[in-house]
């Protein structure tokens, strides 16, 4: 039997995998990123599905644990991205062995490797969208209570993703070449996928995570 100390201490097991979750998340999204997808006239790079989940996650959390909560969720979530980002700079930096396949070894310095402002707007563009997207979900509940959770959840996410496409295409291509329809297209892509996509994903989450806490 724990003390209750202890007890306060405790971590409620859909926090714990919640945050497992997402730190695994956080650290793919970059690397799926790396391929863009056609969804009908629709084109946008991979690393959504992974922003999405990152965005359901943190709402999710919110949602059962509040949200200061959830900030912090996505502050630790600044520490797998930063040191995979590192890990991934030795390793590019590091000379490939004579036996690896050239081809290999090619493909995986062009789909690992950016310059200083991708990264840069990577590391921007997560925490200020992320942060956004906790405070205007958790805002929207203050004012109606725990309903509508579809539709808080899901312009949290429209919100964010513009914001955090804008931050993003700016601080790594502003100056290199025009963005103009580069931003449009991808903005007009985040928003239909966040409509589409996070309003029923959210209550699945939010179930798991009472059913892990046995509520």
């Amino acid at each position: 039997m724990l003390e209750p100390a202890a007890q306060s201490r405790a971590i409620p097991p859909s926090l714990f995998a919640f945050s497992i979750f997402y730190g695994g998340m956080v650290c793919i999204a970059g690397v799926l990123g790396n391929k863009q997808v056609a969804l009908g006239p629709l084109a946008v790079e991979a690393g959504i599905f992974a922003f999405l989940l990152l965005v359901v996650t943190s709402s999710a959390v919110a949602e059962l644990h509040g949200r200061a909560i959830a900030n912090r969720l996505v502050q630790i979530g600044f520490v797998p991205l930063i040191v995979s980002l590192l890990l991934s700079i030795v390793v590019l930096a590091v000379p490939a062995s004579p036996e690896m396949d050239p081809a290999r070894r090619d493909a995986f310095q062009m789909i690992m490797g950016g310059t200083p402002r991708i990264w840069l707007g990577g590391i921007v563009a997560y925490g200020i969208s992320q942060t956004l997207n906790v405070t205007i979900f958790s805002a929207l509940k203050g004012k109606e209570g725990g309903r509508l959770l579809w539709f808080r959840a899901g312009l949290a996410s429209v919100l964010s993703q513009v914001v955090d496409t804008l931050l993003f295409v700016s601080i790594a291509f502003l100056g290199v070449f025009p963005i103009g329809q580069l931003l449009l297209g991808q903005m007009l892509a985040k928003v239909v996928l966040s409509a589409l996509l996070v309003p029923p994903v959210i209550y699945l989450f939010v179930a798991l995570g009472r059913r892990l806490d046995g509520k």
